[in-house]
């Protein structure tokens, strides 16, 4: 496919992904709780296939479950959303954050206030009620080097993207990653320190064509944000790269489609927002009445049948990779 006709795909999946992103679910008929989900960025895919479970939640349970988010990725936006969603009282507030650190405050604020609050992607977070992670983030990490290494036989030069330098999550997939490159492979070499995406496709792009530029011998990318694997996967193929460059990392097949389709990216692999929307608000619900979570437990989502709890953090079993050749086994 070239690449106006994926610049063209990209953009249409894009714009109706931008649609509906900020919207909020119509208030319950004799909603139980008011629940509000905070994610990182409204008008993207990921957050978009998000809000679709916590309307799913609201529709199921009756709960006033809906979800907002910054029009840019930026924890001080997030804090002043959710010192509004103080003033207003709400039941709970689950989050996903830009900065676990930037927003320590306001949670303790709302905690104080008996709100109840529930992260996500944010396993460092202290000024929680719970936090839900989908999967052990350093096997995660371990688990997508493994799939570019295999890519790159095992030897040459790579990069890693993160969304930003604060997120969490993103530091832990890509440390355990370069940890395990280290000790397994040693003819692996990391050519620069983690690059920042900003969450965005564009800036992914111009930054992996400054190092196809700087570094014409790179062989592996590996990213982080949903928009990382996509920015790169263009660089790589309008410089001709298609096939020596190994591109894997977390997307969705709704965004990063057509570049798997014709191999620009090796793999992707993402837990389904939208399950762990619902598990968020399931956790939140049971929270305010005064149901706790247990290790071993549970929670009637797929992915999170059998959650581990360490401290205030659950952990599902809810990742799962994706090919040219499995693909369409997904619409989203």
């Amino acid at each position: 496919m070239s690449s106006v006709i994926k610049k063209t795909a990209l953009s249409v999946a894009l714009g109706a992904a931008l649609i509906g992103g900020n919207v909020i679910a119509t208030n319950a008929q004799g909603a139980k709780h008011t629940i509000v989900t905070v994610v990182k960025l409204s008008g993207i895919a990921w957050f978009n296939r998000m809000e679709e479970g916590v309307k799913q939640y609201a529709k199921e349970t009756g709960n006033n479950a809906t979800q907002v988010g910054p029009a840019t990725a930026d924890a001080a936006l997030q804090v002043q959303m959710i010192e509004d969603l103080i003033a207003r009282g709400v039941n709970a507030v689950t989050v996903v954050p830009n900065s676990p650190e930037a927003l320590e405050p306001v949670l303790q604020k709302a905690l104080s206030r008996n709100i109840v609050v529930v992260g996500h992607e944010a396993s460092s977070l202290k000024n929680v009620t719970y936090d839900v992670e989908a999967f052990n983030n350093a096997a995660y990490g371990e688990h997508l080097m493994e799939a570019m290494a295999k890519g790159m036989g095992g030897k040459g030069e790579y990069a890693v993207f993160v969304g930003h330098l604060t997120a969490k999550t993103h530091n832990e997939w890509v440390d355990a990653a370069m940890t395990l490159q280290k000790s397994k492979y040693p003819d692996m070499k990391l050519v620069t320190s983690k690059i920042e995406s900003n969450e965005n496709q564009q800036t992914a792009y111009q930054k992996t064509k400054e190092l196809l530029r700087t570094y014409p011998n790179l062989k592996g990318i590996q990213g982080s944000a949903g928009e990382d694997v996509v920015g790169a996967a263009l660089a790589v193929e309008e410089a001709g790269l298609t096939g020596k460059v190994t591109i894997v990392g977390t997307s969705l097949v709704s965004v990063s489609g057509p570049y798997l389709e014709s191999g620009e990216i090796s793999m992707i692999s993402f837990w389904d927002p939208a399950k762990a929307g619902i598990v968020m608000n399931k956790v939140a619900a049971m929270a305010l009445e005064g149901k706790k979570v247990e290790d071993g437990m549970d929670l009637g989502v797929e992915g999170y049948n059998k959650v581990k709890l360490d401290g205030k953090v659950i952990y599902g079993q809810a990742w799962v990779d994706v090919t040219k050749d499995n693909m369409k086994d997904y619409n989203f």
